[in-house]
C-alpha cells in the first residue's frame, strides 16, 4: 500500500518536490496518496494524518536508546485515532530532506526504532481501557530521505524495533 502510494506522489507531485518547499507540504500530498490507497482495502477504517497528536492536551512520549522519555510528534501516521485497540498504529513516518543535518535524521530513526517496538514496560492491555505509558507497537516505521537534486528518494522500513531493509528510487 505505500509503495504504491509512494509512487503515484513521486510521478505526479515531481515538480512540487523539485520546487523545494518545505517538508511539511511533502507529507501532506504524500498524505493524500496514502488516503487514495486504504479505499477499499481491510485498512480503509484508518486514517493518514501529519503531524497528528491525539493525547488530550499531554505529549506523547516514547523511550529512546538512552531510556530517556522524550516527545514525540510523528510527520505522517496511519492509525485508527484510538477506534481499534488491537491495532491502533499501523504506519509512522518520518521524512526529511537530504540536506537536513545528520543529528535530525539520527534523531528520527531512532525515533522509529522505538515507535515500532512491541512495548516498553511489558505490560500491553487489549481492553481498551489501559494503554501504555509510551507510545509504540506501530506495525512499520518509515525513514523516507528526499534529495531533490539527485531526484532520489532513500527509505529505511523498520519493524518490531529493527531495520528491516533500505530501498533507493529515482522520481
Amino acid at each position: 500500500m505505500f509503495e504504491k502510494a509512494n509512487t503515484s506522489f513521486l510521478l505526479e507531485q515531481d515538480k512540487l518536490i523539485l520546487s523545494g518547499v518545505a517538508e511539511r507540504t511533502l507529507c501532506g500530498s504524500l498524505m493524500v496518496y496514502l488516503q487514495k490507497e486504504l479505499k477499499g482495502t481491510t485498512y480503509s477504517e484508518y486514517y493518514v494524518d501529519v503531524e497528528y497528536n491525539r493525547n488530550n492536551g499531554k505529549v506523547k512520549t516514547i523511550i529512546n536508546e538512552n531510556i530517556e522519555v522524550i516527545p514525540i510528534n510523528c510527520d505522517i501516521i496511519i492509525h485508527s485515532r484510538g477506534e481499534n485497540i488491537y491495532q491502533d498504529n499501523l504506519i509512522a513516518l518520518e521524512m526529511k530532506k537530504s540536506s537536513n543535518r545528520k543529528s535530525a535524521k539520527i534523531k528520527d530513526k531512532n525515533r522509529l526504532i522505538a515507535l515500532t517496538k512491541d512495548r516498553f514496560d511489558d505490560v500491553w492491555s487489549f481492553d481498551g481501557t489501559c494503554h501504555p505509558e509510551h507510545v509504540c507497537r506501530y506495525g512499520l516505521g518509515i525513514y523516507y530521505e528526499i534529495n531533490a537534486a539527485k531526484r532520489e528518494v532513500y527509505t529505511e522500513y523498520y519493524l518490531r524495533g529493527k531495520l528491516t531493509h533500505t530501498e533507493m528510487l529515482t522520481f
